[in-house]
């Protein structure tokens, strides 16, 4: 029997960094998480994400490729991250330092678009070939498929939802401007609001996080006459059914074209091993791979 190719996968962003094994059918084993240190030096940093990899490794010699989900912005495809969430990594080289640590082809992406290459593989996405999949989470995030293509953009930073304003003039964001989509509905702006982490928000936040969502959304569907909208990371999955319920109230008072009326959010599919899983398929589709048309 043919041996399964396997990826390291690591998820880096603003509360926690993730690694595991991913096959090439989407089985994730091994997998290991830490908190994000905000307060550690970037080279601190990145010996704790490199620590937590090479302990999924254990004596896994056969991995093909190590993939990268990491929030944004990026340049060169990942040559150069600088996530929002994480302000110790401004422009740091995360693929070359990963390269020369681990010794293996290093493929980095922006980690919501990872997520959605994920679910275009294994999970909710799959031979669909307009759909937005996002993350709620810490940040806020966006990948595109059109027409069956993941959009890029010039930097690799299409997708970014995230900053869609939604509250005009409202919360300042990370990003600089006011009132956008992150700035109103992250894992961070709820804590901001409410003085306390997002798992103890009351029912009105849960709601108005689902509206600014939907609303945000809303315009996304309504450019780019998408089929679906799938929606993953702490803060969608942990509020449930009183965000979606929401959200799609939302839309459904702003999506009123022909092609977009009627547009609903769901939750992915691969839900919470969804960042890992679309990690490892940004390192599989830097090899060429393509899904296997076996995997269900």
């Amino acid at each position: 029997m043919k041996r399964q190719k396997v990826a390291l996968a690591i998820d880096i962003g603003g509360t926690k960094i993730a690694a595991a094994l991913v096959s090439e059918t989407g089985t994730v084993s091994a997998r290991r998480q830490i908190p994000t240190n905000q307060t550690a030096s970037a080279d601190v940093l990145f010996q704790s994400a490199l620590e937590v990899a090479r302990s999924v490794i254990g004596s896994e010699s056969g991995i093909e490729v190590c993939g990268v989900g990491c929030g944004g912005p990026m340049s060169q495809r990942g040559s150069l991250v600088s996530p929002l969430n994480i302000p110790a990594w401004r422009d740091f080289p995360l693929r070359a330092a990963l390269e020369e640590s681990l010794q293996v082809s290093v493929a980095i992406d922006n980690d919501a678009k990872a997520l959605a290459l994920g679910e275009a593989w294994f999970g909710a996405g799959r031979g669909v070939s307009n759909f937005m999949a996002m993350v709620v989470s810490t940040g806020v995030g966006g990948g595109l498929f059109v027409d069956g293509e993941l959009l890029d953009g010039d930097d690799g930073n299409a997708g970014h939802v995230g900053h869609v304003v939604v509250e005009p003039g409202g919360a300042k964001c990370g990003c600089g401007a006011r009132g956008c989509l992150e700035a109103e509905a992250s894992g961070l702006a709820i804590e901001r609001r409410i003085g306390k982490a997002p798992d103890n928000a009351e029912l009105a936040e849960k709601i108005r996080a689902g509206t600014m969502v939907g609303r945000g959304v809303a315009s996304v569907v309504n450019l780019l006459d998408l089929e679906r909208v799938l929606v993953g990371g702490s803060v969608a999955l942990g509020f449930g059914k009183v965000f979606l319920d929401a959200a799609n109230l939302e839309m459904s008072g702003l999506c009123r074209l022909k092609h977009s009326k009627g547009s609903q959010i769901s939750t992915v599919a691969l839900g919470g091993e969804a960042p890992l899983v679309g990690a490892a398929v940004v390192g599989f589709k830097s090899l060429g791979m393509a899904p296997r048309s076996d995997c269900t």
